[in-house]
């Protein structure tokens, strides 16, 4: 996803200068969205002239995007945000840390995007000419980066003439640069990937392990939705705590939270999980997470809680633990997914357990486990659509998790009519 907005600058230098540049850009938006190739054009403002020792202020604005918003979904207000690397060279080189403010009027499908400008500093070290070529960009839209990179070599777009002199500079590290401060950016945190871990769950070999972190897997599910069938897909991690020969489970739903489409009233939806077992071990476990604590307004952001349970090994050995059937309740609603693929999430050594799930369900505990963990501030958002056009196609479908609290609330408040 790429853009274009208008540039102010404040400097303490000689006078501004502005320039542009063009250059074919190759920019990979998220899981699922093809790739853009187009040209992207840039305005750099920066000071004509400075002394060494003097920090200056570089101002970053699109001119042309390579390409428009997708016709997937409309972009809320102020939900963008630009982030970038401008390249010092010549008598000076260095990466300038470019940022921009999450401002932006609202965006529709097929419309031309729109950025703040992006802004960063540099402190001049050396006498001489500093060329300032723009490079790399990353356009983040509600939590999900498109990052672009150049696929020529790109010329300077402005020059400062650096003197020697009594400049006095702020204290930035030599041969660095700091972005002006913007807005904290709002990104969601990116989990780190990792092979399934193996836990053990013996104390009697020794490493007194209790806790057990598993992979994040992406999950397709089957969707019964009130307003139809739907396919999704959304990434799932699974942990575990040992409490004597038990497990309480956390089930977390990663990435991407959704806004509301309307109003939903306090408790009125609610998530649960069926855990499928298997290796060693058969059944499911029962998860469930809490009904929302609060009204969520119109425009807020709609999380998934932590599910959680209490699981009971039926079996001794291997045993394996899988994202399995997801019930959504809101409103009298219910939606239902059914993953079409086995991802495993965890492997655990297990114990039996008298009372255990071999073969059945291991229901006990239900959301007041001893399990780590309780409400997540990550919400999950579902990637929808057969084509599979990812986690930005999943907000402007309905389809999955998050998509679909959202979605039935939308379809059958009291007052709206199905169609």
């Amino acid at each position: 996803m790429l853009c274009s907005a208008g540039a102010l600058l404040g400097v303490s230098a000689g006078s501004a200068q502005a320039a542009e540049v063009s250059y074919a850009t190759h920019c990979v938006p998220p899981a699922g969205i093809d790739p853009v190739d187009g040209t992207t054009k840039v305005e750099i403002t920066a000071p004509a002239t400075a002394k060494v020792g003097d920090t200056v202020d570089v101002v970053w604005k699109f001119t042309q995007a390579a390409s428009k918003n997708p016709d997937i979904i409309d972009l809320p207000a102020n939900s963008v945000q630009p982030s970038g690397t401008l390249k010092a060279s010549g008598a000076q080189a260095a990466d300038v840390a470019m940022q921009g403010p999450r401002e932006n009027p609202a965006i529709p499908k097929g419309g031309a995007m729109v950025l703040a400008d992006m802004k960063g500093s540099l402190k001049l070290t050396t006498a001489g000419e500093v060329k300032l070529t723009p490079d790399a960009y990353t356009v983040n839209a509600m939590s999900t980066d498109t990052k672009c990179t150049p696929t020529e070599t790109v010329q300077p777009a402005a020059t400062i003439e650096v003197t020697a002199g009594g400049g006095t500079g702020t204290g930035t590290p030599t041969g660095t640069a700091t972005p002006t401060k913007s807005p904290t950016p709002t990104k969601s945190p990116t989990p780190t990937k990792s092979a399934t871990p193996t836990a053990t769950a013996d104390p009697s070999d020794g490493t007194g392990q209790t806790d057990f972190t598993g992979k994040e897997v992406q999950v397709p599910y089957a969707c019964k939705t009130p307003i139809g069938d739907k396919n999704a897909t959304s990434p799932v991690q699974i942990n575990a705590k040992k409490d004597g020969g038990d497990f309480g489970l956390t089930v977390r739903f990663k990435k991407s939270v959704m806004d509301s489409p309307a109003d939903i009233p306090k408790g009125s939806v609610k998530p649960s999980m069926e855990v499928a077992l298997g290796g060693a071990d058969k059944g499911t476990v029962h998860v469930e997470g809490p009904a929302n604590s609060a009204d969520i307004k119109s425009g807020d952001p709609i999380t998934i809680p932590d599910l959680t349970g209490i699981y009971k090994p039926g079996a001794t050995g291997k045993s394996t633990l899988s994202p399995g059937v997801l019930t959504i309740k809101a409103l009298g609603t219910t939606t239902t997914c059914t993953p079409t693929k086995a991802e495993v999430s965890l492997t655990l050594d297990t114990s039996e357990q008298a009372g255990g799930a071999s073969g059945g369900s291991s229901t006990s505990g239900g959301s007041g486990s001893s399990a780590t963990g309780g409400s997540s501030g990550s919400g999950g958002l579902a990637e929808t659509g057969a084509s599979g056009h990812g986690a930005l196609k999943a907000l402007g479908l309905v389809a999955g998790t998050v998509i679909l609290l959202g979605t039935a609330v939308f379809t059958f408040m009291p007052g709206r009519r199905t169609r």
